[in-house]
């Protein structure tokens, strides 16, 4: 066949019917073009749904003839006579042809979906043209691989950053609280050490300190004053004081100076009492700070030391600059007027004069200082308490084996 085929189909007068008579063929396939060709079928579809053979005009027909379709004529069937040769000649002919139309069709479909790969890779369906975009569904999760707008990347990233080094709440406030506690735990701690036997004997038998004019040794001071004390940290009541007599027979301690002593009970003990909460809500947080939060405990005591070195300093300069004002100012805070004044010759005066109140004082000023100091300096924040020569570490060791 070829493209002379229609123009002679035009001019042609109408053919007889074929001869139909199949007795004398064989069993081989009429249609012996369109089986497999080695692993290439010849009869699959081609880039642009076409069919080897299937544009040819004409067919085999049963009786040595091939009908063809006349384009030009309308559909027209002509009727080509030929021997059964002639036919199996053409067949053979036309299963070359088809062949090699197929395997040089999937070779351009490969060449096609190698230099286009975003088109796809597998050749045309069967309907479809060669030239025709072919239609791929999107995968479900597709959209997950869609960046959102620069805009809201950085806010993500700002608020992830924010997020990282944002701090719990709950271990700043308990360094805070572990750092208001400690200053006074401190004070607490000293003037229960002041308000001691052996505080007096340091007192009493120390150089300088001035004796009583009214008759008291060393012994009986040390004697009646141990009762005084004792009498601040126990559970007994005014008689404890009040029942008391020197050599002479009279009591030792007047009413008013048993009240007194009574009063100073109670500020001693509430404070005692306050000291042993606060002492219990600071292993509390130094045990929850231990746990969550690293470094926290040293921060929290370092900020303490702090506030205690200022807190004493403080003081300190006001007691030394008019100590009678400080101590009269001190007693009104925790005591009613006129209920802690006394007579030169009282007991309470002789046993505990103006120089003893001076030196606890300076004792308990400096017991604080001291703990204060030696905490501040085991706290300071070094580049190793602070973990920055364990980081650097890793990092040197990393940019040794880079140059290496």
């Amino acid at each position: 066949m070829n493209d002379e085929t229609p123009a002679r189909a035009k001019n042609a007068a109408p053919q007889p019917e074929p001869f139909l008579d199949m007795s004398g063929d064989s069993d081989e396939p009429a249609f012996s073009w369109l089986t497999p060709a080695g692993k290439h079928k010849p009869g699959a579809d081609q880039p642009g749904g076409e069919k080897p053979g299937a544009d040819k005009p004409g067919a085999d027909k049963p009786g040595g003839e091939r009908i063809g379709w006349n384009e030009a004529a309308g559909g027209t069937k002509t009727a080509q006579p030929g021997s059964r040769a002639d036919r199996k000649a053409a067949e053979a002919a036309v299963g070359s042809s088809g062949a090699g139309s197929s395997a040089a069709g999937a070779g351009a479909t490969r060449t096609s979906a190698e230099e286009t790969p975003s088109a796809g890779s597998s050749a045309a369906g069967p309907g479809s043209s060669a030239g025709s975009p072919v239609f791929k569904e999107p995968l479900p999760t597709s959209a997950l691989h869609v960046r959102p707008p620069e805009e809201e990347v950085e806010r993500r990233n700002a608020q992830r950053e924010s997020a990282a080094n944002a701090k719990p709440v709950a271990p700043r406030v308990m360094q805070v609280l572990l750092a208001i506690i400690y200053p006074v735990i401190l004070l607490i701690l000293a003037v229960r050490a002041v308000t001691s036997p052996l505080f007096l004997w340091v007192e009493y038998n120390r150089p300088g300190f001035p004796g009583d004019g009214y008759g008291f040794s060393t012994d009986d001071r040390m004697t009646y004053g141990s009762y005084a004390v004792d009498y601040l940290s126990n559970w007994a009541g005014p008689r404890y004081l009040g029942d008391l007599v020197h050599r002479g027979g009279d009591k030792l301690f007047k009413e008013g100076e048993v009240s007194h002593m009574a009063d100073v009970k109670v500020v001693i003990l509430s404070t005692f009492g306050a000291g042993a909460l606060l002492l219990l809500l600071a292993l509390i947080a130094i045990l929850y700070l231990r746990r969550r939060s690293t470094g926290g405990v040293r921060r929290g005591l370092f900020a303490g030391s702090i506030i205690t070195l200022a807190l004493i300093l403080g003081l300190g300069t006001l007691a030394a600059l008019g100590w009678q004002q400080f101590f009269t100012e001190f007693h009104r805070i925790f005591f009613a007027d006129g209920s802690w004044t006394f007579s030169l010759d009282d007991a309470l005066i002789r046993l505990f004069p103006s120089q003893f109140w001076i030196d606890a004082g300076i004792a308990i000023a400096a017991l604080v200082l001291l703990t204060s100091v030696v905490t501040l300096v085991l706290t300071w924040p070094t580049r190793r308490r602070r973990g920055i020569a364990q980081q650097e570490k890793p990092d040197a060791e990393q940019e040794k084996a880079d140059q290496a």
